[in-house]
């Protein structure tokens, strides 16, 4: 019994190593990898493409610089998601924007996302609804927490297929009208 195994203690390290790794959870393997520049070590920028189709207004905006949120790109990105009906223009939700980055991202940067709906207010909210079914009472969209989306090139159900697979906020799939719904509320899908 004294004497120690070394060979053996080596295995059982090397188990005990990789059933710990085998327990990390996949978000933390898969966080943005880091870049050095001059001895730094920083986080990858994200880089939106926006067209807005119903104001046909295009951006191309570096709203986080790899360590913090751009407030002058994101003013930028809350103009082209503001309200088209009434032109007011609300604080849409950072987190918004990340969905629509590592979306963008899945599928290539060069390809525009096609905003066809960001924000609106209650009263264009209740105007929808009144026009049409299918519009939520307490929409996400009146939050700045939604948006109606499609990326050129790539289908409905891939964009989905996509966004479901983030486990995060709300998806809608909408063939009819021909967009995916995101959003950064609770986890759910219809």
């Amino acid at each position: 019994m004294d004497k120690i195994d070394h060979h053996r203690r080596k295995w059982l390290t090397i188990g005990g190593a990789a059933l710990g790794l085998a327990l990390v959870p996949n978000a933390l393997l898969a966080a943005p990898k880091t870049t050095t520049t001059k001895g730094q070590n920083q986080s990858r920028t994200r880089t939106l493409l926006i067209k807005n189709i119903n104001t046909n207004e295009t951006i191309k905006s570096t709203y986080f610089n790899g360590k913090s949120y751009n407030k002058a790109e994101l003013a930028k990105l809350n103009h082209i998601f503001r309200d088209r009906r009434t032109e007011q223009v609300i604080t849409i939700d950072p987190k918004l924007y990340d969905k629509l980055y590592y979306l963008q991202k899945q599928f290539g940067l060069n390809k525009p996302i096609e905003l066809v709906c960001g924000y609106r207010s209650v009263n264009t909210n209740n105007g929808m609804r009144e026009q049409k079914g299918g519009v939520a009472k307490n929409s996400y969209h009146t939050l700045g927490k939604a948006a109606d989306i499609r990326i050129v090139g790539v289908s409905l159900k891939s964009l989905e297929n996509a966004a479901l697979q983030m486990k995060s906020g709300g998806v809608g799939y909408y063939p009819g009208s021909n967009f995916v719904h995101v959003d950064t509320g609770p986890v759910r899908n219809w």
